[in-house]
């Protein structure tokens, strides 16, 4: 057990190991040029602690590697849970029927039309076709972080699917506030704002791209992200359903046995903070805490993964992320479109 009383200090040990790439990871992500472009200290850790796997892994004390995966599955799931701190269902109300639908649309038919392509054409295993999937349709890494902890599959197949994610979520962060600006979509700023916050991957990507357009843009465009978020949790929960029922063990599980549990009590905080009762310092200093115990994750996510893996799964992983971009950048725009037109 790593916590027992044997295994507790090399337990501890490797928890205080990926805070070392965390701290390293938010100083750098402090860096000026680094933080114009958007990349949040979660990217920043998984990209180093890649290279730490794929380097120098072999050097890491065998008995830390319990407290690392602690990190990368049990912790994760509590701060996804705290993650609900960043929400409320004033969120919903503000951004409109237009901005939920397409968010609605958005993920639903991400997910359907990615996992199809993705074990259909690209011939990816499951896993590694829903977490980029998830991670396209919802809010990047901390979607793939969630799929991962229902999917429980392995940690290189969740870095993978992260760095894809934030590679084509950072090409859209650029693109979309270029061809507004062009007027090649003919948006009006509140319809671009809806359109980036449903269909760009990462918050921190779509509030940059809201904002190089205008102050307004980049608020309204961040309520349509965050509201996208609060659809990870039912995701989840189907998910999990839905695995189940398709499981081929002879015994399958009751269904309440396939219900994250991490995700309903997302939920729970959610509605929690829509009540308002603490005070909004302390809801920051949580929503940060909670950002570095993702960040750790992230981490100890990375540390787990060797290059080795990744190059064995090959390029097939980059170019679905690629077409689900694309997905994202044109049908998007066409659902926007059509949403906008319906509920006129």
């Amino acid at each position: 057990m790593p916590f027992s009383q044997k295994n507790r200090h090399h337990t501890f040990n490797g928890i205080l190991f990926t805070c070392l790439f965390a701290l390293s990871s938010y100083y750098l992500a402090g860096i000026p040029w680094i933080k114009a472009h958007g990349f949040s200290p979660l990217v920043i850790a998984v990209v180093l602690g890649m290279i730490y796997g794929s380097t120098l892994r072999q050097h890491l004390p065998y008995e830390w590697t319990p407290g690392i995966q602690f990190v990368a599955k049990r912790l994760l799931r509590v701060a996804i849970v705290f993650y609900g701190f960043r929400l409320s269902f004033q969120d919903v109300i503000a951004i409109g029927l237009n901005g939920f639908v397409l968010d609605l649309l958005i993920v639903v038919l991400t997910m359907l039309i990615g996992t199809w392509v993705g074990m259909k054409v690209f011939k990816l295993d499951r896993d590694m076709a829903l977490l980029i999937s998830s991670g396209a349709a919802i809010c990047g890494a901390a979607a793939v972080l969630a799929t991962e902890g229902v999917l429980k599959s392995e940690p290189y197949k969740a870095a993978f699917a992260v760095i894809s994610v934030v590679l084509f979520g950072t090409l859209a962060m650029f693109l979309y506030p270029y061809i507004q600006h062009l007027g090649v979509l003919g948006l009006n700023d509140t319809q671009y704002a809806i359109y980036a916050g449903a269909t760009i991957h990462e918050v921190a990507q779509v509030l940059v791209a809201g904002a190089q357009v205008s102050p307004d843009a980049g608020n309204t465009a961040l309520i349509v992200k965050m509201t996208r978020v609060m659809l990870l949790a039912p995701m989840l929960i189907v998910l999990g359903i839905v695995l189940a029922r398709l499981s081929t063990k002879t015994v399958k599980p009751k269904i309440m046995a396939t219900i994250p549990w991490f995700a309903v009590l997302f939920i729970v905080v959610v509605a929690f903070n829509s009540l308002q009762l603490l005070p909004a310092g302390l809801v920051t200093s949580i929503n940060d805490l909670d950002t570095f115990v993702l960040t750790l994750a992230m981490a100890a996510l990375g540390i787990e993964t060797n290059f080795v893996k990744v190059k064995q799964i090959g390029l097939k992983p980059l170019y679905f992320a690629f077409v689900l971009f694309v997905w994202l950048l044109v049908g998007g725009y066409g659902l926007s479109l059509v949403v906008s037109q319906w509920l006129s």
